[in-house]
């Protein structure tokens, strides 16, 4: 019977359990979207998410990054945790992630699974939208541009174009001499 036993092993011993569930959580928090095998998804939800209600903690702010820091080695994600993170969950009471099945992985038919945080959804149209708000100023100052300012050069007609590119054609091209080899370089 397994009373009081809540937790998978995962198939490590616990020093390797939760360094394994310390990097997980660092790099769901930077990515804010990871890869990962279906139990091991399971085992940082939770994990995950206590470090998202510690972050959200009003009063007693130190004491809480000191906390967090003990889980979180990185610096800058300890800083991303509780300046955009935390504020993004302020008035949600849990579930701060989501796990997406995918399915059997090719190689050893482990289960897959996607452990995503709530509000990093996918949104295709905001990175296209992004891109055309930069090209536009970059249009309107080409346009701007007076064409008095830059010369035109003269259009060559098709005929002299064509004469040239059969006059370098008929120039020999210098021959390749042939390669010494590494035994001959040697002597």
């Amino acid at each position: 019977m397994r009373h009081r036993a809540a937790h998978r092993k995962l198939g490590r011993i616990t020093p390797h359990r939760i360094a394994l569930l310390r990097n997980l959580a660092i790099a769901l928090f930077d990515k804010e979207r990871i890869r990962t095998t279906l139990p091991k998804a399971k085992e940082l939800r939770p994990f995950a998410e206590k470090l998202i209600t510690l972050a959200k903690r009003d009063e007693g702010r130190l004491h809480a990054r000191r906390l967090v820091s003990r889980d979180v080695h990185d610096a800058a994600v300890a800083k991303k945790l509780f300046d955009t993170l935390a504020p993004r969950y302020a008035s949600r009471p849990g579930g701060y992630t989501r796990i997406l099945k995918l399915g059997a992985r090719k190689g050893d038919g482990a289960e897959m699974a996607i452990v995503e945080l709530i509000g990093s959804e996918f949104q295709p149209g905001k990175k296209e939208a992004a891109k055309k708000a930069a090209e536009k100023p970059a249009e309107k100052t080409a346009k701007e541009e007076p064409a008095a300012e830059k010369p035109k050069a003269e259009k060559k007609p098709k005929a002299e174009k064509k004469a040239k590119a059969a006059a370098d054609d008929a120039e020999p091209k210098a021959e390749k001499k042939p390669r010494k080899k590494k035994a001959e370089a040697a002597e």
